[in-house]
């Protein structure tokens, strides 16, 4: 009799275990800048998303020998600083970025896939799930705050002087260099 039992037993417990095995990383994927943490956020799901739409938008990128995300606004950048810039550098291309190259990718009829209005929406959606649980503490040593400001309005600036349609052309066409940036803040 304990032999029917435990046979049918056995599929039930591989399952429970391989449902145990999987949830910590699902629960543990978090992004760490600096003492803020992001918790939900798949990288993976942030990379797919703008694989997506990379052909296109870059297609569009004229200006090869321009770079927002320079080096020296996303090299070296200490923990304690990380979470200030990555805060204002999602803020910006939420309020700028998607916000205004959304209404030229409807204009130039870009988006007429659904998949690629999909992988837009779920980059943005993702930005403003990852901003809205950063918490820049307001304590933190001011050379560290102004430390971050300095390397963003590097980006800003960068971002103005170029005419408004290339500039959001190319921030856009940068999301994958703010991905590879923020790779190294993510920890399963």
């Amino acid at each position: 009799m304990g032999r029917p039992m435990s046979a049918a037993a056995l599929p039930c417990l591989s399952l429970i275990l391989l449902l145990w095995t999987q949830l910590p990383r699902a629960q543990g994927q978090e992004f760490r800048f600096g003492f803020c943490r992001v918790k939900g956020v798949a990288l993976q799901e942030l990379w797919k998303a703008f694989w997506a739409v990379k052909d296109t938008v870059q297609a569009q990128d004229n200006i090869a020998s321009v770079r927002l995300l320079r080096p020296e606004v996303l090299q070296d950048v200490s923990d304690a600083e990380s979470c200030h810039l990555i805060h204002a550098l999602l803020k910006f291309y939420l309020n700028t970025v998607f916000k205004n190259y959304h209404k030229k990718m409807v204009e130039f009829r870009t988006m007429k896939s659904f998949s690629t209005v999909k992988s837009f929406s779920t980059l943005a959606n993702s930005f403003l799930v990852i901003k809205s649980q950063l918490q820049p503490s307001k304590n933190e040593m001011s050379s560290t705050r102004e430390s971050a400001h300095r390397r963003f309005l590097l980006f800003q600036r960068a971002f103005k002087q170029l005419d408004i349609e290339a500039a959001l052309t190319k921030a856009f066409g940068e999301v994958d260099i703010l991905l590879s940036w923020m790779e190294k803040f993510y920890q399963l």
